[in-house]
């Protein structure tokens, strides 16, 4: 018998700071915040932080949450995006935030990550 919340139900706080890398084991930056949609109750995005040295210059990505995959034994997430493709990827600085509930910007997001705007599980 398991006890406690497991990989099903997690608090967010525990996710923050995770390490994302792609299948080819590169690192593709670290979870900076977990983006709730209020009127649902899911999930809809992680933001991403990658780029940059020491926090200085990085690039912040909203990742649809059904793109990431959770990886419980080495306490990461996987994204299936090359290191290149993810340089290239709509971003934002950290300092200035796009509007997430905006149809238009994430309709670009979720083309982007080839993901449907209605899901919002991860996968484990």
């Amino acid at each position: 018998m398991r006890h406690g919340p497991g990989p099903e139900i997690m608090g967010a706080s525990t996710l923050i700071g995770n390490r994302v890398r792609n299948k080819n084991e590169d690192d593709l930056g670290d979870i900076k915040e977990i983006m709730l949609d209020t009127s649902s109750g899911k999930v809809r995005y992680a933001v991403l932080s990658f780029g940059g040295f020491l926090g200085m210059g990085d690039k912040f990505f909203a990742v649809p949450w059904d793109a990431l995959t959770l990886d419980t034994e080495n306490k990461r997430f996987m994204l299936n995006v090359e290191k290149d493709r993810l340089k290239d990827a709509p971003g934002f600085d950290k300092d200035k935030w796009p509007n997430m509930s905006d149809s238009t910007w994430a309709k670009k997001i979720h083309a982007y990550y080839d993901t449907s705007l209605d899901s919002g599980k991860p996968r484990v």
